[in-house]
């Protein structure tokens, strides 16, 4: 991988719509050197997916999402890859991260609502072996995803000033 991957990497990920003809121009490639190289990106999976960044609160489908913090007991040989490989495999979790600090494995969850998570969190989740202690924290609003701001910037209102 050399500049000009990581080149195609940050410009797909601020906007993975752009046609391939854009991103040529943008980095000054051709475009069969282009498509080469995402081609050989995704057959690396180092390019996983190609998503789209979406405000729910704007939907009002009414989801709860929940940051659920795990202290986790490694598994010997394996460390925690184990347990988060059988996290994973639940459609709640959204996203699964191990940290340094207090806890040692961050889920991102979401459900209909918050005894959704409740129930997801009590059977599911605290009954698995391995699994120490449990903090669910409920997101109440979300301000940026991924890098994208949610809410409307509105124009700054220039105070009055007077000597």
């Amino acid at each position: 991988m050399d500049d000009k991957d990581l080149e195609i990497l940050r410009i797909l990920e601020e906007n993975s719509r752009l046609t391939a003809d854009e991103i040529a121009t943008m980095t000054k490639i051709s475009l069969k050197e282009l498509e080469n190289r995402i081609h050989a990106l995704e057959n690396a999976r180092v390019i996983r997916k190609y998503t789209t960044v979406i405000n729910w609160e704007k939907v009002g489908n009414g989801e709860v999402s929940a940051i659920i913090e795990l202290k986790v007991s490694p598994e010997r040989d394996f460390g925690y890859d184990r347990i988060a490989e059988r996290l994973s495999r639940f459609n709640e979790v959204k996203s699964l991260r191990l940290l340094t600090g207090t806890y040692d494995l961050q889920l991102l969850v979401t459900g209909k609502n918050m005894q959704d998570v409740s129930r997801f969190v009590s059977e599911h989740i605290a009954p698995m072996d391995r699994i120490r202690e449990t903090a669910t924290h409920i997101i109440m609003k979300s301000y940026k995803e991924n890098g994208n701001t949610l809410f409307e910037q509105q124009e700054t209102e220039r105070l009055p000033f007077s000597f």
